[in-house]
C-alpha cells in the first residue's frame, strides 16, 4: 500500500517548462527577424549565447551536486541567455555572447540560489555588465544586410565576423537611440537629427540598425499580446511601463519639439517593447500583486525616459529594470492584496448572524 502523499494536491495546468516554451514561441517571429535582417553573425551569436547559459549552469549544478537535468529541461536559462542575445549588437563577437550568458546564468541566477530566488532581472544584469565593461563592443552597430539581399553575409563570412571580429566594409552604423544622442550632443536640434533617419512605420517594422532583436516593434507587440491573451502575464506591467515612457515624452515634446523626442521615438526605439513585455513581467523579479506591478511598469518607463534623456547612455530599459527591481521588496512591502476575512487594515472582519 503506497503511503497518502502529503497536501496540497492541486495541480496547475501548467508548469514552468509550458511557460518558458510558450514565452520562447512568442520571441521567435522577432527572433526570426533579427536573423534575416542581420544575417549569420547575428544566428551565430544567438546560438553561442544559448550554449553557453547550458553549459555553464549545468557546470555549477554539477558543483552544488544537484540533478541537471530538471534545471536544464525547466528552459529558464535558456531563455534568460535569449533574451540577452536578443538585447546585444547583432555582429558583436562570440567572447560578448558567452561572457554575458555565464554572468547571466551563474551571477544572475544560481549564486542567488536559482529559479525563483533571484533579486535582479539575469538578462539586463548581464546586459549592464557587458555595457559597462565592454562600453565599444556593445555599441558598435551595423546596417542591416539581409540574407537575401546581394550584400547579404553568406555563411563563412558571417563566421568570420562573430569568431573572428572581422570587419565589414560600409558596414559601420547607428541606432536611433545613439544617432539622436550623438547629433544632440553636437548641437544639431532633435528635428534636423531625426530627418530621413526616423520613420515611424520603418521603426515599426525594424528595418533599421539596433540590437538583434530589439528593433523588430510590431512583432514584440504581437508577441506580448499573445502572452497575454495566453495569461502567461498580465496587461498591467506593460501597459504601465509604455504608459511612463510616453506620457513624459508627449509632454517635453510639445514643450520643446526641438530638443525632446516625441513618444513615437521612445515607444519604437531601443529595448522597449521587449521589456515591456519579456522583461518586466518576470514574476521572480516583479511584485505580486496587480497593482504593485502597475507601479514597477511605471517606474521602469519613467526611469528608461530620464536615462534616454538626460542620462549618458542612449538606453535605459537594462538599468531602469535593475533598479525597480531592487525597489521590489519596497513595492510588495506597501501594495499587499487583500487576506480573505480580513478588511483592508488587515483586522477580522465580523462573523455573519447564523453562520
Amino acid at each position: 500500500m503506497n503511503p497518502i502523499a502529503h497536501s496540497p494536491h492541486a495541480h496547475a495546468p501548467s508548469s514552468i517548462g509550458k511557460v518558458m516554451l510558450t514565452v520562447m514561441l512568442a520571441l521567435t517571429p522577432a527572433t526570426l527577424f533579427g536573423f534575416w535582417l542581420y544575417g549569420w553573425p547575428a544566428i551565430h551569436l544567438w546560438a553561442v549565447a544559448i550554449i553557453a547559459a547550458i553549459l555553464g549552469e549545468a557546470f555549477v549544478i554539477r558543483l552544488q551536486q544537484r540533478a541537471v537535468r530538471p534545471v536544464i529541461m525547466d528552459g529558464s536559462g535558456i531563455l534568460t541567455a535569449w533574451l540577452l542575445a536578443l538585447s546585444l549588437p547583432p555582429y558583436a563577437p562570440w567572447w560578448i555572447a558567452v561572457l554575458g550568458s555565464l554572468f547571466a546564468v551563474i551571477v544572475g541566477k544560481q549564486i542567488f540560489g536559482g529559479l525563483g530566488q533571484n533579486v535582479f532581472n539575469p538578462a539586463m544584469a548581464a546586459r549592464v555588465m557587458l555595457l559597462i565593461s565592454f562600453p565599444l563592443e556593445m555599441t558598435t552597430w551595423g546596417a542591416p544586410l539581409p540574407l537575401t539581399s546581394p550584400n547579404g553575409l553568406n555563411l563563412i563570412e558571417g563566421l568570420r565576423v562573430t569568431f573572428f571580429s572581422q570587419p565589414i566594409d560600409g558596414m559601420a552604423s547607428a541606432s536611433l537611440l545613439g544617432h539622436v544622442k550623438t547629433e544632440f550632443t553636437r548641437g544639431i536640434g532633435l528635428e534636423q537629427a531625426l530627418t530621413g533617419f526616423f520613420t515611424p512605420m520603418d521603426a515599426l517594422w525594424g528595418m533599421r540598425a539596433g540590437s538583434l532583436g530589439e528593433t523588430a516593434a510590431l512583432m514584440l507587440l504581437l508577441g506580448g499580446l499573445v502572452l497575454i491573451a495566453r495569461r502567461i502575464i498580465t496587461w498591467h506591467a506593460p501597459f504601465a511601463m509604455l504608459l511612463g515612457v510616453a506620457v513624459p515624452a508627449l509632454i517635453f515634446s510639445l514643450i520643446d519639439g526641438n530638443h525632446y523626442a516625441g513618444p513615437l521615438v521612445h515607444l519604437l526605439s531601443g529595448g522597449v517593447m521587449l521589456g515591456a513585455f519579456f522583461i518586466i513581467t518576470d514574476p521572480v523579479t516583479s511584485p505580486n500583486t496587480a497593482k504593485g506591478q502597475f507601479i514597477f511598469g511605471l517606474g521602469c518607463g519613467l526611469l528608461t525616459w530620464v536615462i534616454r534623456t538626460w542620462g549618458g547612455y542612449p538606453e535605459g530599459v537594462a538599468f531602469a529594470v535593475l533598479l525597480m527591481n531592487a525597489a521590489t521588496p519596497l513595492i510588495d512591502q506597501y501594495v499587499k492584496p487583500r487576506i480573505y476575512g480580513r478588511d483592508r487594515k488587515g483586522a477580522a472582519l465580523p462573523a455573519k448572524k447564523g453562520a
